[in-house]
């Protein structure tokens, strides 16, 4: 099976001569990058740039009224209150959200967050159980809940009101509880359905202060909390998620959330840099996970609450440790389950369940595979009784209507079209690997599957201009469904290149076009350094480097191909 695989190029078509027209306000270079997001008038590309915070009014969700007025209710009568959250980023961060606002307005409210080992993923019953017991009245639930038909009937029984917010696809047949908001349930009004856990929670948030003001708290102080869920779930990054995002990234680069603070700074991120949607990717987004993935995400929660540098400091340097083990052990994981990929050549889905991975970790085995092979992965660890595994998907197969499809031989599912989890019986699990690989056959079969790269604009090295970075800036924050800036150059020749990184796993190059020369990195294309090419065509992205304090222009290279290949 071909480790290397085979990208495919597809550069944006030309912009037509009457939107050029329309858009001639922006430099030719913007008008193109606008056109290939979609942007047609002159007041779209207005509001793309310029739109940042909340977009809609909150009240336009269903069950938001109800969830509201019960919200204020508890908040009158001093009932004790409970955020139940996730242990991912998303789900941290909209804790954190939800207790700190509940309690600024003057709530009793604590928090509950599953730990992934002893509990698995959203509701359970023994935990109602207990939070009943404590006196609770009211839980509230952020970035899970909506599959939780059976739970939540536990809950009504305990005499517990359950409000469920969760941005997950819903079963035809939803939660009986006091009040159900998902933008993605059938009939609801909101106009944008892609809101992360967080952006659900910040909205909730909106709701609350919206109806009941309190002097001196801003609902927009927590959009930092929601740049980091929504872009670590990695859900679309258009419309209101990028309005929110990019409101919340200058909150980000104040530095005023002591956790986040320690966090930037135990991860080595130079303190003068202008923080992006990139480096809450790769930087801040997994040391968050880290504590749910190898432990208990509790500790990300409390980094988070965290006033005190004292108290953050120790805390952030936890989670920069589990983030280390988390890379080891990923590599460990990712060899064995790669073992299982290759012993099945010609399989359209990877199916990996071994009893000794490690289920906090199975997810990112699974991106891993996906990444490698470019078909959906299932990765699972099997215990006694139980299996539960993460999926990671392509986008020419929709692994959550996947699970659907087997949905009777599942214990619990759910996720989006992405990315899902599920809980399956041993007994079932033959089964089940089964019919889910019969459903991508029947799906992928006819499909000639290489990952495509994009890319706006054909571009000599000339053209490469710092200008152009402004520009670039306008359009972030980049992430799903509003794509990195990208460019595509033709018949550079290589100067020198070297192998770079722990693993040699990373690719240093410097290219020419005869007249002006640009140093690039390649990451995890180590391997090419062994038959470069004299020519090549590069598709790469155009950004700043700072290093040690010096500042230069390069190449972040996504393909290299040989010189007029493609």
């Amino acid at each position: 099976m071909n480790h290397n695989l085979n990208k495919r190029w597809e550069i944006a078509s030309k912009i037509p001569l009457d939107i050029d027209e329309e858009l001639s306000a922006y430099s030719p270079v913007m008008r193109q990058l606008l056109f290939n997001r979609g942007i047609t008038e002159e007041i779209a590309a207005y509001n793309f740039l310029v739109t940042e915070g909340s977009m809609f009014d909150p009240f336009l969700m269903i069950g938001m009224d109800v969830a509201v007025e019960r919200l204020l209710r508890a908040i009158e009568n001093g009932e004790k209150m409970v955020v139940y959250g996730d242990y991912d980023v998303d789900g941290v961060t909209a804790t954190v959200l939800m207790v700190q606002v509940l309690r600024a307005m003057g709530g009793k409210v604590q928090e509950y967050i599953p730990n992934r080992f002893e509990e698995g993923y959203g509701v359970n019953n023994d935990a109602l159980e207990a939070l009943a017991a404590d006196g609770i009245k009211v839980v509230l639930t952020v970035d899970c809940g909506i599959r939780s038909s059976e739970e939540a009937q536990h809950a009504f029984d305990l005499g517990l009101d359950l409000i469920i917010s969760d941005h997950h696809e819903p079963r035809q047949s939803l939660p009986v509880a006091c009040a159900v908001i998902c933008p993605k349930q059938e009939g609801d009004p909101y106009p944008d359905k892609n809101l992360a856990g967080v952006g659900l929670a910040f909205k909730i948030a909106e709701a609350l202060l919206k109806t009941r003001p309190v002097a001196d708290v801003d609902v927009n102080r927590w959009l930092d909390l929601v740049a980091v869920g929504t872009v670590a779930d990695i859900v679309p990054l258009k419309g209101e998620n990028r309005s929110m995002v990019k409101a919340g990234l200058k909150l980000l680069n104040r530095r005023q959330r002591q956790g986040l603070l320690s966090l930037i700074s135990t991860a080595g991120i130079d303190p003068q840099r202008r923080l992006t949607a990139r480096d809450i990717g790769f930087m801040i987004g997994p040391r968050l996970n880290a504590s749910g993935r190898m432990e208990s995400a509790v500790a990300s929660y409390q980094l988070l609450m965290a006033t005190d540098e004292y108290e953050a400091g120790p805390l952030a340097q936890k989670l920069d440790n589990q983030n280390r083990q988390r890379q080891e052990l990923t590599t460990q994981m990712q060899q064995a389950a790669e073992q299982m990929a290759l012993a099945a050549e010609g399989e359209h889905l990877f199916f990996a369940v071994n009893a000794e991975f490690n289920k906090g970790i199975v997810g990112l085995v699974a991106a891993r595979l996906v990444e490698t092979y470019y078909r959906p992965a299932i990765v699972g660890q099997q215990e006694d009784e139980f299996t539960r595994a993460s999926c990671r998907s392509i986008p020419e197969f929709h692994i959550t209507h996947a699970l659907d499809e087997c949905a009777s031989l599942l214990v619990h599912h759910g996720g989006h079209a992405m990315a899902a989890g599920f809980t399956v019986r041993n007994a079932d699990l033959p089964e089940l690997e089964r019919k889910i690989k019969e459903i991508a056959a029947r799906e992928l079969g006819q499909l000639d599957l290489k990952p495509i790269l994009w890319a706006d604009l054909e571009i000599p090295l000339l053209d490469l201009k710092p200008e152009i970075l402004h520009e670039q800036d306008y359009l972030e924050p980049s992430g799903p469904d509003n794509r990195e800036v990208q460019f595509v150059t033709r018949g550079l020749k290589v100067v020198r290149y070297k192998t770079v990184g722990n693993e040699k796993q990373h690719l240093r190059l410097t290219v020419t076009d005869g007249r002006l020369s640009y140093d690039g990195i390649a990451f995890r294309q180590g391997a090419l350094a062994e038959h470069m090419p004299e020519r090549v065509d590069l598709l790469y992205s155009f950004e700043k480097n700072t290093y040690m304090g010096r500042e230069s222009l390069q190449l972040n290279v996504k393909d290299i191909k040989n010189s007029g290949e493609e």
